[in-house]
């Protein structure tokens, strides 16, 4: 896998900058009474709107939402056919100081993945701890090699 090595935020391009900011903003608003660990997560799209997504926990576990999953819903719900030009993406726990950037879980990666080809375009991704470096991968693809689409089927 292909990516980028930013030591600070401040070192991204200005636009991507922001959109990590509104995933630290979604972040604010994630529900995880359970785990403690908060995601954020914010789509820039084709048109410009950014749309913003956090996880959601529930007692039984299955039926969490992930940030991920959250903004590519709203965005497809509210921008039907709109691509995904980038996905910003950070956590905090409340039990320790996460100091890398947490990559998607394989369900999130799946569905990044499906949206991209569904898309035809590259999906940035954009991945970030609370602190620490900051992580930008090309595409999607890139977190989910020998990946299986609906060519398959």
């Amino acid at each position: 896998m292909q990516w980028q090595v930013f030591a600070d935020p401040a070192d991204l391009p200005p636009a991507e900058r922001s959109l990590l900011g509104r995933a630290v903003e979604a972040l604010e608003n994630a529900y995880a009474p359970y785990s403690n660990f908060l995601v954020g997560a914010a789509a820039l799209l084709e048109n410009g709107e950014v749309v913003p997504g956090f996880n959601i926990e529930n007692a039984a576990y299955p039926l969490c939402l992930c940030a991920e999953r959250v903004a590519l819903a709203a965005a497809e719900s509210g921008f039907p056919g709109i691509p995904v030009d980038v996905l910003a993406i950070t956590v905090r726990s409340a039990r320790h100081d996460v100091q890398e950037p947490a990559s998607p879980c394989g369900a999130c990666r799946q569905v990044l993945f499906e949206k991209e080809w569904r898309q035809g375009s590259n999906i940035r991704i954009i991945l970030r701890g609370a602190t620490g470096p900051v992580y930008v991968l090309p595409s999607a693809q890139s977190l989910l090699p020998l990946s299986f689409d609906p060519d398959f089927l």
